[in-house]
């Protein structure tokens, strides 16, 4: 119970002192100019409150990630709990917050557009390709996922085609319509009930005492899995997911200012990871790694959910933490497939003021999300998490190059990077869906890959020095 309770305090501090730090070393600006003020388009272009925007990017970047991979993670043992606080805080919540402020600064591009900029024009093509592959992977499990918890909920009454189809109708509605007249209405109302389910699983956790064991680095995973690099892509949303990069964007095109960053972006994943540590806390406290081994198999992440939240909170309280977490995907999902449409957009320079120009981009992306509805979601789960990560790697190297450009401490966002392109290389390198290598060869690999990386960053640096390229954009233009 100490640990949890620490990493619960540590993880306020830091959003407090390390997230203060690093709002100094970015330069934020209460007074410059942001593109919800000057590019206005009443569709995705708009200004929001702090709080409202908030509570969005909450429901953003959450999803199912925060409390499914913690509760994978939760197999590896309380080792889990220290990824989840030291990624946050150095690595989740610096990568949330780069990305953001940098899209403020450049008019609210996505990564691909800022990859382009700053890595090199061909990385553009590339990092586009990837991030919306990655969208489509996590819209298709983000439908999935709250599908499962809906289906349990409802003792299997409503069939899972029945409940597919309306999560796809929603998202449709929602991927379409400007984000002030769905999103921005509903999100407060879903974002009180996400933090109350939390607040209730938590709070059942200290009041009953739940043995929640102490800070360990043993591998207390009952297969013998890796810790590295299995348990960093395991628990991505909570530590550090390049999903959020993705995310962060939207809400860069409605921040009013630069000052509010801070709170939006960094702050809002170090809410995220706190609710990371009460999902991981709840699966090692309620269930021995055997036990949690088999509802896994048996029933997914999705069974462990609904086992916790019936135990603690019994059968009333319970269904409501189970909304809460259903909630999580849903709204995860809707702006999985908004991101990819503003993606798209951007990359063929498609004005999406019209509505069909919205339309004939959305629907391709929607067909192809419902068949791969049709695959089995462990492995969905798996090619997610490589190519979530893969994606936080490459926005870590974006904001490193920024800062660099910008004669500002790079070490804030290469350091993170370093690890993880050291974390992917090996993932990718020894999984079965990759190289399938044995584990010390693919150690090998991934330092000679990261090796690789570190020269490329440095090269492009020099090149991008040369080229005194313009790295904040100037928004008197288009005011």
């Amino acid at each position: 119970m100490i640990t949890f309770l620490v990493s619960i305090v540590i993880l306020i501090i830091g959003y407090f002192t390390y997230g203060k730090f690093i709002e100094k070393v970015f330069g934020a600006s209460e007074s410059r100019k942001t593109p919800a003020l000057v590019m206005n388009d009443g569709v995705d272009y708009l200004p929001m409150g702090s709080k409202r925007n908030s509570l969005i990017q909450l429901l953003n970047i959450a999803g199912v990630g925060p409390i499914f991979g913690p509760i994978l993670g939760a197999l590896y043992g309380p080792v889990a709990f220290l990824w989840i606080v030291l990624g946050a805080i150095f690595a989740g919540a610096v990568h949330d917050y780069l990305t953001g402020m940098i899209s403020i600064r450049n008019r609210g591009a996505h990564l691909p557009e800022l990859a382009g900029k700053f890595l090199g024009k061909s990385m553009k093509h590339i990092v586009n390709a990837f991030a919306v592959l990655l969208l489509l992977l996590v819209g298709t499990v983000f439908v999935s996922a709250p599908a499962a918890l809906i289906h349990n909920l409802t003792s299997n009454w409503l069939s899972l085609g029945i409940i597919v189809s309306a999560i796809f109708i929603y998202y449709v509605i929602a991927t379409l319509m400007p984000i002030d007249k769905i999103i921005g209405r509903i999100y407060p109302i879903f974002g009180a009930l996400l933090v109350l389910s939390a607040i209730g699983i938590g709070g059942g956790l200290i009041v009953t005492g739940a043995p929640i064991p102490e800070l360990s680095f043993t591998n207390m995973h009952p297969d013998h899995l890796p810790i590295f690099p299995l348990l960093f892509l395991t628990i991505s949303c909570g530590a550090l997911s390049g999903f959020h990069a993705t995310q962060s964007p939207i809400i860069s095109r409605t921040t009013q200012t630069e000052k509010q960053g801070r709170q939006i972006f960094y702050g809002m994943m170090i809410a995220e990871a706190i609710i990371a540590m009460i999902w991981a806390a709840a699966a090692m406290s309620l269930f021995s790694g055997n036990e949690l081994n088999e509802i896994l198999a048996a029933g997914g992440p999705a069974a462990v959910v609904s086992e916790v939240s019936i135990r603690m909170l019994g059968a009333f309280g319970g269904t409501l933490a189970v909304i809460g977490v259903i909630i999580l995907p849903i709204t995860s999902g809707d702006t999985s497939f908004r991101s990819a449409r503003m993606i798209i957009a951007d990359y063929f320079n498609i004005a999406q003021k019209k509505v069909i120009n919205r339309l004939w981009i959305a629907v391709p992306l929607f067909v192809l999300s419902f068949a791969l509805t049709k695959i089995d979601f462990s492995l969905l789960w798996r090619y997610f998490s490589w190519a979530n990560q893969s994606t936080a790697m490459i926005a870590l190297w974006v904001g490193a190059m920024y800062l660099l450009l910008k004669n500002k401490p790079h070490w804030i966002a290469s350091i993170p990077a370093v690890f993880m392109t050291m974390a992917t290389f090996t993932y990718i390198a020894n999984a079965q869906i990759g190289f399938n290598l044995p584990l010390p060869a693919s150690y090998t690999a991934a330092a000679i890959g990261t090796g690789l990386v570190i020269f490329l960053f440095a090269r492009t640096a020099k090149k991008q020095m040369k080229k005194n390229i313009k790295v904040d954009e100037n928004y008197d233009d288009a005011a």
